[in-house]
C-alpha cells in the first residue's frame, strides 16, 4: 500500500473511531461494543484491506501508553492500602484461571496439546485495565471496590504474560515448574526495579524543568522507554510501566509545574481515548480474517458453539470461584484479614467486572506457528473478548441489584471544604511572611478576602490597578499557592483525607496557577 493510501486509511480509522464513540455516547450505548460491531461489519466489505495484527506493535506501541494513562490516574496510596487484596487477584486469580480454563479447553478441544490450552488460558485470563477503570468510574462503586478493580487489572497482565511465555516455551520445548517460578520472580523483581528507577529519574528531571512542552515530551516517551528497558532485562514491561506511572502521578504535584500537570492530564486522556477505542475497532476489523481461519481449521459450527459456551462458562466460573473464596477468606480467616473484610456484594461486583480487551488481542497473536489449532484459538479469543464486552452491558443492572453503598457526595464535599480550609490557612500564613513595608495594604486585603480556590483571577483586582501592583499580587498569590499545595500534600501523606478530596483540591490549585501564569508568565527553563 502506497503512503497516501496508508495515511488515508489512518485518517478514516480515527474519524470512524471518534464518530462512532461520540454517537453511541449520546445514545447511552456501550462504545466498545459498538466499535467492535462496526469494525466487524466493515471487515466483510469488498475492498477493505485485510487487517494483519502485529503483536509487537500492540505490545510495544499500544499497551505501554494505555497502561501508563491508567496508572497516572490511579492512587498509589489506595493501591498500597489494598495491596494484599490486589495481589491475591492479580496473581492468584490469574494463575487459577490459567489452570481451570486451560484444562477445560484441553478437554473441549482434544486436538490441541495441554501446553497450547494453557497458552490460550493465559491469553484470556487478564481483565482489561482501561475497560475496568471506565466501568468502575461510571457506576459509582464503593471506593474500595474501585481500587481493587483498578489495581488488579493494572497488574494482572504481568502474571498472564509470564504464564503465556511459559506455555509457549512448553509448546516448542520442555520446561519445569521451577523454571516457570524463576521466570516469574525475575519478571516481577526486574519490572519493579526498572519502574522505580525510571520513575525516580524522570521525577528528578521534571523537578528541573519549567517548560510544559519539555515536560510533556518527556512523559510521552516514558512508558515506551520503560517497557523496552524492562523487556531487554527480561523483566515485566507491564509492571515497570505501571510502577513508573503510579510513582510519577504521586510525585507530580511536588515536582512538576501546574501548567505541565494540566497538559499531562489532557494529553493522556486524549491518548487513552483514541487508543482504547481504536483497539476495539481494530478487534472488529479482524473478524473476517479470524472467522475464515476458524472455518478452515475448526471442527464445525455446532461443536464450536459448544466449545465457546464451555470456555466462557469455565472463565466466568473460575473468576467467581476465586473472588468469592477470597471474600470468604477475609470474612472467616485470620483476625488481620477479618479487620479488612468486605461485604459479599462487593465480592460479586468484583467478580462480575471481567471485561477482556487489548492484552488478550495482542497475546493471542503471540502464539507460535507450531501451536496446534492456532487460528482456531485466535477465533476463540475473539469470542471471549466480544462476549465479555457484551456481558459488561449487564454490569450496571447487577450493581443496582446488589444495592452497594455509593460514594457519599455530602461526605466528599465536607472533606473538600475541610481540606480547602486547611490549605487556605497555610496560604494566609505564607502571605503574612511575604508582606514587606513596600507592599500595598489594599493588595494584602484583597488577597486575604479572595484566597479561595479558583475564586479569584487577577482581572478582579481592579481595572485601575497599575502593572507593578498586579505583578506584586501575582507574586504573592504564587507564594500562597505554593504553601497551599504543600499543606494538601502533607494532609495526603498523613492519610487524613480520601484521595478524591486531595485530587480535587490539587486540580483546583493547578487551574488557578495556570490562569495566573497566562496573565503574568514566568520565564521558562
Amino acid at each position: 500500500m502506497d503512503p497516501v493510501a496508508t495515511i488515508t486509511w489512518i485518517v478514516l480509522f480515527v474519524l470512524t473511531t471518534v464518530t462512532v464513540t461520540g454517537l453511541v455516547g449520546r445514545l447511552g450505548w456501550s462504545a466498545p461494543v459498538a466499535l467492535v460491531a462496526v469494525g466487524g461489519a466493515v471487515s466483510f466489505i469488498p475492498g477493505v484491506p485485510q487487517v494483519v495484527v502485529e503483536p509487537d506493535l500492540i505490545l510495544y506501541g499500544i499497551l505501554p501508553p494505555l497502561l501508563f494513562a491508567a496508572a497516572i490516574r490511579t492512587s498509589l496510596i489506595d493501591i498500597r492500602a489494598r495491596r494484599d487484596s490486589i495481589l491475591l487477584l492479580s496473581i492468584g486469580l490469574v494463575a487459577f484461571t490459567v489452570v481451570t480454563v486451560g484444562f477445560a479447553t484441553w478437554l473441549l478441544i482434544p486436538t490441541i496439546t495441554l501446553a497450547a490450552a494453557f497458552a490460550f488460558a493465559a491469553v484470556v485470563a487478564p481483565t482489561d485495565a482501561v475497560a475496568v477503570t471506565a466501568i468502575a468510574g461510571r457506576l459509582g462503586l464503593p471506593r474500595r471496590v474501585v481500587t481493587i478493580l483498578e489495581g488488579e487489572s493494572l497488574l494482572n497482565d504481568a502474571t498472564a504474560l509470564v504464564a503465556l511465555n511459559a506455555s509457549i516455551a512448553a509448546i516448542v520445548t520442555v520446561v519445569t515448574p521451577t523454571e516457570v517460578a524463576l521466570d516469574f520472580v525475575v519478571a516481577v523483581v526486574v519490572g519493579v526495579g526498572v519502574g522505580s528507577i525510571v520513575g525516580w529519574l524522570v521525577t528528578l528531571v521534571r523537578s528541573r524543568l519549567r517548560s510544559a512542552v519539555l515536560d510533556t515530551s518527556l512523559t510521552l516517551v516514558t512508558p515506551f522507554a520503560t517497557f523496552l528497558i524492562a523487556a531487554l532485562l527480561h523483566g515485566s514491561g507491564v509492571i515497570a510501566v505501571v510502577i513508573a506511572g503510579l510513582f510519577l502521578a504521586y510525585r507530580a504535584p511536588a515536582v512538576a509545574s501546574a501548567e505541565a500537570r494540566v497538559a499531562e492530564r489532557l494529553n493522556w486522556r486524549t491518548i487513552q481515548f483514541l487508543l482504547e477505542n481504536a483497539v476495539f475497532l481494530f478487534i472488529g476489523l479482524n473478524l473476517s480474517g479470524v472467522l475464515a481461519g476458524a472455518i478452515r481449521t475448526g471442527p464445525g459450527v455446532w461443536p464450536t458453539i459448544v466449545i465457546c459456551a464451555g470456555i466462557l462458562l469455565a472463565l466466568v466460573a473460575s473468576h467467581f470461584a476465586w473472588v468469592m473464596a477470597t471474600t470468604l477468606l477475609y470474612r472467616r480467616g485470620p483476625r488481620r484479614l477479618r479487620e479488612r473484610s468486605w461485604a459479599w456484594g462487593n465480592g460479586v461486583a468484583v467478580a462480575s467486572a471481567g471485561v477482556r480487551g487489548v492484552v488478550t488481542l495482542a497475546a493471542v497473536f503471540l502464539l507460535p506457528a507450531e501451536t496446534p489449532g492456532r487460528e482456531y484459538l485466535q477465533f476463540l479469543a475473539f469470542v471471549v473478548v466480544v462476549a465479555s464486552l457484551l456481558g459488561g452491558l449487564a454490569l450496571p443492572r447487577i450493581i443496582r441489584t446488589l444495592h452497594l453503598p455509593r460514594p457519599n457526595p455530602t461526605q466528599e464535599l465536607i472533606e473538600r471544604r475541610m481540606l480547602t480550609a486547611e490549605a487556605q490557612a497555610a496560604g494566609l500564613e505564607r502571605l503574612d511572611r511575604e508582606i514587606t513595608p513596600q507592599v500595598d495594604t489594599r493588595t494584602v486585603d484583597q488577597l486575604r478576602r479572595d484566597s479561595g480556590f479558583l475564586g479569584e483571577t487577577l482581572d478582579t483586582f481592579g481595572a485601575d490597578a497599575a502593572i507593578p501592583q498586579l505583578e506584586e499580587k501575582a507574586r504573592l498569590r504564587r507564594a500562597m499557592l505554593e504553601s497551599e499545595r504543600a499543606a494538601i500534600l502533607l494532609a495526603r501523606a498523613e492519610g487524613r483525607y480520601q484521595e478524591p478530596a486531595i485530587v480535587s483540591a490539587l486540580q483546583a490549585l493547578d487551574a488557578e496557577e495556570t490562569a495566573l501564569k497566562a496573565q503574568f508568565p514566568k520565564p521558562e527553563a
